[in-house]
């Protein structure tokens, strides 16, 4: 039989982890193994499944996702057998982190979609609101910052409404991190610093210390900032070694190596990312030895040990191709081209350049396609969400409709005679709410149609600013650049060069992507023209759809790399294919296929 006693350690037990898990993880470690060992003892299943949940996020804390994986679970298949739907909820979304850690992006949201139908099921906002902060997290992580912002915005929103303000301050960093890589640093640090001055008042120093580091990281390039960010690091410094969390003293180092690199302090930026280096290496963190290594060869190169920087980098460059990491091979490919370069090795400067160039369009590209996709998803989610509330106002308007139709069908019952008296009455009260009934729908239709097609038409305006973005033009003049530095090197520049020019030229998978937008919004504009002309060339269609967009010849001369001349040639033909006058108006006839 469970005591008192027993009832009141259990709940010291959990008091004192939670106290310990942001401050000394080694004792939160020690209390959670203490409430599986009292759950045993006293064959409780409610307490040994809260001691399976804290060890896991212990684990999940010094960054160890198999361990804290076997323990979530051993907790999940606890809870489901009390359909206990909160915890399971909880412990889907703690899964779903696990996940997002890992770099695994699509099994986390997974979690987090099913964490979230628990909490709907538990009737918990606070749960609903943790789910749109980790949804927003995925979200960042994806490349999809308007989803992401707005997930945590509407989280905020909850967090402030329960008065909630730890979750809030927690749900801050996100926001401010989104911010940060939106490029909007004014906001960013603007939530950084409330969040600070919260996390100095709870004095919980874990918080405190990941905060600094995202602050700092974010304004460390700011030269205006020095003693700000200084004081700053200094704070870090002592709050990771308090809190003895290796990990954790590691990041606090790499912002001060990137503080004195600033500040061209490269000596002492190479003295910290060697240790860096070395710490890296003896707990096989290959993912964090790419990156300190690739910074460890940026100190070299600025201190003009390059034939050391090379080694470093090809280290960096290996690792990054073995775990994938997109975005860093092409900065160590270009860091290897300088050092080459600067050893006068150009044909391993040429060869390096030549894969950083290969691998920032391939990023671009990347990037091209996770905002279509983002931009997919919004436009799919509101034209969902339009339709269930168009459907609810359908199903509102005939539920009053059936109430009507059996109110009539009571009065009938009355009799005759009554029913004569009052029918008049009756009949106008009914049509009038039918009439109100269906007017009010029709509005309804109508707005949520005006909504759907300004998302529409937002949507492929974004597209067409996607598909506007020439980053090529910039490669272009850093090559002659190249070119005029190193003479030598202008016959394999120039023809490659031409072959670039060529590639873009013929690069049509942004305008496939446009086209069916545009196609959606302009309905089915393409299939119109083509039945007025049916041997009109690709080339024709994409020249008549920037015209239906207004664009200038200037801007689309631009666009397709050519002279306006050429556009103006473009547009003499296509007036001839869709059998227009000299004086008709090719835009004005373009914008009447609706």
């Amino acid at each position: 039989m469970t005591s008192k006693m027993d009832v009141e350690k259990f709940h010291l037990l959990n008091h004192l982890w939670n106290e310990s898990i942001n401050n000394n993880i080694e004792d939160a470690m020690v209390y959670s193994n203490d409430m599986i060992v009292l759950g045993n003892t006293l064959k409780i299943d409610t307490i040994i499944s809260f001691g399976f949940d804290r060890k896991a996020v212990t684990y999940s804390y010094l960054n160890e996702f198999d361990s804290s994986g076997v323990y979530f679970k051993k907790a999940l298949n606890i809870y489901k057998k009390t359909n206990d739907f909160k915890k399971i909820a909880g412990i889907q979304r703690n899964l779903g982190q696990d996940h997002n850690m890992t770099g695994q992006i699509d099994s986390a949201l997974y979690y987090y979609s099913e964490s979230k139908i628990n909490y709907t099921k538990a009737n918990d906002t606070i749960g609903i609101a943790d789910i749109l902060n980790s949804e927003a997290i995925a979200n960042l992580m994806k490349g999809y910052y308007n989803i992401a912002i707005d997930k945590a915005i509407t989280a905020e929103k909850i967090y402030i409404k329960n008065e909630k303000n730890q979750d809030l301050n927690q749900n801050r960093m996100v926001i401010a991190s989104i911010y940060g890589e939106m490029k909007d640093t004014v906001n960013a640090i603007n939530y950084y610093n409330k969040t600070i001055d919260f996390f100095r008042e709870q004095n919980q120093k874990r918080q405190l210390c990941a905060t600094l580091f995202l602050l700092t990281n974010l304004q460390i390039s700011n030269k205006k900032l020095y003693n700000e960010n200084d004081q700053l690091i200094n704070e870090m410094i002592v709050l990771s070694k308090e809190l003895k969390d290796p990990a954790l003293i590691d990041d606090v180092q790499t912002n001060l190596a990137k503080f004195y690199f600033t500040y061209d302090n490269y000596k002492n930026a190479e003295i910290v990312q060697r240790q860096l280096v070395k710490n890296a290496e003896e707990r096989n963190y290959e993912y964090s030895y790419a990156f300190v290594s690739k910074d460890l060869a940026k100190s070299l190169i600025a201190q003009k040990k390059y034939s050391e920087a090379i080694i470093y980098l090809k280290k960096s460059d290996a690792i990054a191709t073995k775990l994938e990491l997109n975005g860093l091979k092409p900065i160590v490919n270009k860091l290897l081209s300088k050092s080459y370069e600067a050893l006068n090795n150009h044909q391993e400067s040429l060869k390096h350049y030549k894969v950083y160039e290969d691998l920032s369009s391939d990023i671009y590209n990347t990037e091209s396609t996770n905002r279509f996709s983002e931009l997919q998803t919004i436009y799919e989610t509101e034209k969902k969400e339009a339709e269930i509330a168009l459907q609810n106002e359908q199903i509102k308007s005939l539920n009053i409709q059936a109430k009507n139709d059996r109110l009539t069908k009571t009065l009938y019952g009355i009799g005759m005679f009554s029913f004569l008296a009052i029918s008049s009455l009756l009949y106008f009260g009914f049509t009038q709410r039918i009439k109100k009934n269906k007017i009010e729908r029709e509005k309804q239709e109508a707005i949520y149609k005006q909504e759907i097609e300004f998302k529409k038409k937002e949507l492929a305006s974004q597209t067409l600013h996607l598909v506007q973005k020439n980053t090529f033009i910039q490669e272009l003049k850093e090559n002659l650049e190249k070119i005029k530095k190193s003479p030598e090197l202008f016959k394999v520049e120039f023809r490659r060069l031409v072959m670039l020019l060529k590639k873009q030229n013929a690069e049509d998978k942004d305008w496939e992507v446009f086209k069916s937008y545009f196609s959606e919004v302009h309905n089915n504009f393409d299939i119109k023209i083509k039945s007025i002309t049916s041997d009109i060339t690709e080339k024709e269609i994409r020249l008549a759809s920037f015209l239906r967009m207004n664009l200038s010849t200037k801007e689309i001369a631009s666009m397709l790399n050519v002279l306006p001349d050429s556009v103006l040639k473009s547009k003499y033909r296509l007036k001839k294919k869709l059998g227009l006058d000299k004086t008709d108006d090719l835009t004005q006839f373009l914008n009447t296929l609706n």
